[in-house]
């Protein structure tokens, strides 16, 4: 089976200004220009790949807020973003999301995906990558949870139900400090600590697979050790960290 795989974070009831968006959106991308050389580069979209090549956006904060503060990318009181990259059609990486809103039943969120197969796929889907990608999303936006996962083993945790925001434990994990400690964990499982922001948690250096019974029971073993230690309940409205 193939899998694909996404990074995402999230948070709730945060409103912020288009410029505070735009600032965060800015630091997040040079953070996933050093990880990636062609995430160096960030394209809007258009009807064909060609068109939108010559569409790219100097990652700045100023460029970005006129984005963001455009007519399709504000919604109530949010603003979506919608960037792509990558060196050619079949190898592209996107990240998606919207910000700024104090909505209590909609979650604001940032997700880099779409990366596909071949070689762009072999240099991102490391559990290295995955954990830088993770930790530039708590460094930038200051989420309550991030993940890093394959879609596959998001359906199987899900098991048919819609599982929520921030009640799952993927190949990377990341709570925010307000969540509570996280307790000891077994090896392989690393553990990183991210001043004022939170925890990182990475299952395994391997690639993570749910075709590998090992890494499912893994990462099983760390969801019901998280679920005992209070980490793992649906979003809450933000939290300001200290620092």
């Amino acid at each position: 089976m193939s899998e694909t795989y996404y990074a995402g974070c999230y948070w709730l009831a945060r409103m912020e200004s288009v410029e505070a968006c735009a600032r965060r959106l800015a630091t997040l991308l040079q953070y996933l220009g050093s990880l990636e050389p062609t995430w160096g580069h960030w394209y809007q979209t258009a009807s064909t790949f060609e068109q939108a090549r010559k569409l790219q956006v100097t990652p700045d904060e100023r460029t970005l807020a006129e984005l963001l503060n455009s007519k399709a990318s504000r919604v109530m009181d949010m603003s979506r973003f919608w960037l792509w990259a990558g060196a050619n059609e079949e190898e592209t990486s996107k990240v998606t999301g919207h910000c700024g809103s104090a909505a209590m039943h909609m979650s604001s969120a940032c997700v880099l995906d779409g990366h596909g197969s071949g070689q762009l796929a072999e240099r991102v889907l490391t559990a290295s990558v995955l954990t830088g990608v993770v930790r530039a999303m708590a460094l930038a936006w200051e989420p309550e949870f991030g993940v890093a996962t394959s879609h596959e083993h998001r359906e199987f945790v899900a098991a048919g139900t819609r599982v929520k925001v921030g009640t799952f434990v993927g190949w990377v994990t990341y709570f925010a400090d307000f969540r509570g400690p996280v307790p000891p964990l077994p090896p392989p499982v690393q553990v990183e600590h991210i001043p004022d922001r939170g925890t990182l948690i990475t299952l395994t250096q391997e690639k993570f697979t749910v075709s590998n019974p090992a890494h499912v029971a893994l990462a099983a073993d760390v969801q019901a050790r998280l679920q005992d230690a209070g980490l793992l309940t649906p979003l809450r409205p933000w939290v300001p960290q200290s620092g």
